[in-house]
């Protein structure tokens, strides 16, 4: 590989690009300023940031950012927004914006000085304010996204979870954030270029992704070094992406498995602490700046470039090569080299990838899309080699396990009297027997008891309760185990809010008990239903509080028409015909009937969970005969959750 090599030459730092508008920025104070600054902090009001605000917060710190010195004003926010470019000219695609909640807006003001503190409250950044407004968020998602559509990714951000206040001004940085993992790649602007020189590189390319890679992949970045004659850098974000993508502790594996399989001193893997916005070809120029700042010369664009895929007619929010268009378009002012690469595709009869634009008519290609190798892994089928390599499959199994091996929770919902708690216990006692598989039971009254005593029942206690069941499933899942859970759970927008939290973990499946109300009422042997009529017992889902049917349950009973034995057997079923229980949904023969429906050892549980699972777990075991259909045996209140 000549090209590489001779691009190894010993340079200096002037043989590097130069960051984007000439100097690389370091907003961090000397220490005896951030000593200084942290005395005077005492009375300056705090904003705690969160996750995408601490990775603009490092980037800005670090320079990744450079030219820009703090969170945008307003003026540079909207020149941004509208034209590209700061207010001074300099191109710039993307807002970086502090956003705050309004009690907090309407207590500081241009002068002002706030403590910027992470989760844990460590003070991590001075800003200085010098503006504070509300921005019209439904315009700057048409600007800067091209779309309102909360399809996008970046729009459900900006219009559904940011603060409606904005605030600019300079910042001074007391320290770096504390990351903990993967510390020898998470390398600043200055200490990457110094990493460069070190090892003599001068022409550097680099590829973002926020995908595993494999070897469609790992031929593109190679063709590209060896087109332009650069060493490789492999440059994924690891901050916020694309919800349902692959976590980054898992990609990161997957990166370090690929790099063997390139020439040796030739690739270098270095982690990024961006917050994607997934905004196509506006994005597609950040990242260019971002990898400009970091000392590289040249930057690969791919087809659909920070892409969010499609709104919901099934239309792609960009075109495949709007990015590569619009970086063209400026390549001369970004002051980086880009290197266009269309969709590489495999041809099974040259054992080989290839551009798509390179494929003759009578030639077969091969693919794997991301949802069939999901599907691939989740039922444990093979995934070829020509695809990806082992190693990188090895990772991905590790942490992606085939659904009979995953953990998952059941969630019921319906009416009180609906014989959610029954028919729960029942398909608990079913699993408990099959062995091989930790099981939680967290019933309605059971987390009433021990997770959520002092609420209330109104809709955001009720939300509240419904969310910290979530917690506990989601952890319980991700760790392997089986979750049952059993509250009324009346409002969908917090049910499809756990199912979210869960789904990345493992697998969710809604059980709808959509016994009419009627019936619930006539089985009610407390009388808890004739309390709430006369106005006795208040918040009475179904009388007094509203009942919102779920339209996405995976399974939906009527109690009416089976007895509880069945229903359990109905929800049991869907779960061998999704591969949650058997080996590969197939029957096989196994003297250990855990084993023989799919059932394994677990990992181990965090000590907070197990903690709070051994007391769920004694309260089911204080609960005397078969449980009653309602979710609450108390005559003073229902379980309204």
């Amino acid at each position: 590989m000549l090209e590489l090599q001779e691009a190894s030459l010993h340079g200096s730092e002037n043989d590097l690009n130069p960051p984007y508008g000439g100097s690389l920025v370091d907003l961090l104070a000397t220490p005896e300023r951030a000593s200084e600054l942290q005395r005077q902090s005492q009375h300056w009001p705090s904003w705690d940031m969160t996750a995408r605000q601490l990775c603009d917060l490092d980037l800005l710190l670090s320079g990744g950012f450079s030219p820009l010195r703090g969170f945008m004003t307003r003026v540079d926010y909207e020149a941004v927004c509208s034209t590209m470019r700061l207010q001074c000219g300099m191109l710039w695609p993307i807002p970086v914006t502090l956003d705050v909640a309004q009690d907090f807006a309407r207590k500081i003001g241009p002068g002002s000085t706030v403590a910027l503190r992470d989760s844990e409250g460590v003070m991590l950044a001075v800003l200085h304010v010098e503006d504070v407004w509300q921005p019209d968020r439904l315009a700057e998602a048409q600007m800067v996204y091209g779309t309102t559509s909360t399809a996008h990714p970046g729009v459900a951000h900006l219009l559904k979870q940011a603060q409606p206040w904005y605030v600019g001004g300079h910042l001074e940085g007391i320290r770096p954030q504390s990351h903990y993992d993967f510390c020898a790649l998470r390398l600043t602007p200055a200490e990457l270029r110094t990493e460069f020189m070190r090892m003599g590189w001068r022409k550097i390319v680099a590829f973002q992704t926020r995908n595993p890679m494999h070897r469609a992949h790992q031929e593109l970045t190679l063709r590209a070094a060896r087109q332009v004659g650069a060493n490789l850098l492999i440059h994924p974000s690891v901050g916020m992406t694309k919800p349902g993508d692959v976590e980054y502790y898992v990609r990161v594996r997957c990166y370090q498995a690929l790099l063997s399989k390139y020439p040796p001193g030739t690739a270098k893997l270095s982690l990024l602490p961006l917050a994607m916005r997934m905004g196509g070809p506006r994005e597609a120029i950040w990242h260019a700046i971002i990898r400009k700042n970091y000392g590289c010369s040249h930057f690969i664009v791919g087809r659909d470039h920070a892409g969010p895929g499609n709104d919901p007619e099934g239309r792609p929010f960009y075109g495949p090569y709007d990015a590569q268009e619009l970086i063209r378009a400026h390549e001369r002012e970004l002051g980086i080299t880009m290197v266009p690469f269309q969709m590489m595709v495999y041809l099974e009869a040259r054992d080989t990838y290839i551009p798509e634009d390179q494929v003759e008519n009578d030639e077969r290609t091969l693919t794997i899309s991301g949802t069939e190798l999901r599907q691939r892994l989740s039922e444990g089928r093979e995934i070829p080699a020509w695809f990806t390599y082992p190693d990188v499959v090895g990772e991905l199994r590790r942490s992606y396990p085939p659904r009979h091996r995953q953990g998952f929770t059941i969630f019921f919902t319906g009416l009180s009297g609906a014989g959610k708690s029954t028919i729960a216990n029942i398909i608990r006692i079913k699993f408990l027997e099959m062995g091989g598989r930790p099981v939680t039971l967290l019933d309605g009254d059971i987390v009433r008891k021990h997770l959520s005593s002092e609420l209330g029942f109104s809709r955001e206690h009720r939300d509240l309760n419904i969310s910290r069941i979530g917690f506990v499933a989601s952890e319980i899942t991700k760790n392997g185990g089986i979750a049952i859970c059993a509250p009324i759970a009346p409002y969908d927008a917090v049910r499809r809010e756990v199912r979210a939290a869960i789904e990345p973990q493992g697998g969710f499946i809604l059980v709808y008990l959509s016994t009419p109300l009627e019936v619930c009422e006539a089985r009610d042997r407390k009388g808890l239903y004739a309390k709430a009529r006369v106005g006795l017992v208040q918040q009475f889902t179904g009388i007094s509080d509203p009942y919102e049917a779920p339209r996405d349950a995976e399974v939906v009973i009527d109690t009416t028409v089976m007895s509880p034995e069945e229903a359990a057997q109905e929800v049991f079923l869907h779960l061998v015909r999704q591969g949650y229980v058997g080996l590969n949904g197939g029957n096989h023969s196994s003297p250990n009937p855990g084993l023989a429906a799919g059932l394994q050892p677990s990992a181990a549980v965090d000590k907070n969970v197990v903690s709070l699972i051994a007391s769920f777990s004694q309260a089911c075991k204080e609960q005397p005969g078969t449980r009653c259909d309602q979710d609450t045996k108390s005559d003073a209140f229902p379980s309204a959750t």
